[in-house]
């Protein structure tokens, strides 16, 4: 089961239907989905979880990041994880990782520099970001793609675990059936 976590400021909010149900649409298609909000995550969900995205959210919604106790448990969880934008931000700073603020909103190239799984060879795709916070990728991380000197993907050396800055629902699902495919 694919364990989609909702990072939006409060459970079943109208963000839900931009950032949460355009993934769940996506990966339902193919794989048994299930959708939580960050307020029910517990190791008894995840011991269920086959892998784990963690969702979105809207620009002026930053609640997450005074939670970051509540993700611990994603620390050695052994399953694929994927964080996308507020979700890679969760990522980098359970790691190690920093977060500043940076606001990027609309289509944007993304300089992929090294190849991987989750997003192929060496090339400038285009991406569409809405955020107010970037994030560095954390000691042990690789360091996948950029946008000038921001970083806007990045996967871990030691476990499956991947972020991007960037909103794959929008124009970019087959990033979501790469990490599906792990």
């Amino acid at each position: 089961m694919t364990l989609l976590v909702d990072l939006c400021f409060k459970k079943d909010s109208l963000s839900r239907y931009e950032f949460v149900e355009p993934i769940r649409k996506a990966v339902s298609r193919e794989h048994e989905c299930t959708v939580i909000h960050r307020s029910e995550l517990s190791a008894e969900i995840l011991a269920g979880a086959d892998r784990v995205i963690l969702c979105g959210t809207a620009l002026k919604d930053n609640g997450y990041m005074e939670e970051l106790d509540r993700f611990q448990l994603l620390k050695g969880l052994g399953v694929p994880i994927l964080g996308i934008c507020a979700g890679m931000q969760v990522l980098s700073m359970l790691y190690g990782g920093n977060v500043y603020k940076w606001t990027s909103i609309g289509l944007h190239n993304i300089d992929i520099l090294y190849e991987s799984f989750l997003l192929g060879g060496l090339r400038t795709m285009e991406g569409y970001h809405l955020h107010n916070y970037g994030a560095e990728a954390p000691i042990n991380f690789r360091l996948i793609a950029v946008d000038g000197q921001h970083t806007l993907a990045f996967e871990s050396r030691d476990e499956k675990i991947y972020g991007i800055l960037f909103h794959p629902e929008v124009r970019n699902l087959w990033v979501i059936e790469n990490f599906l495919a792990i």
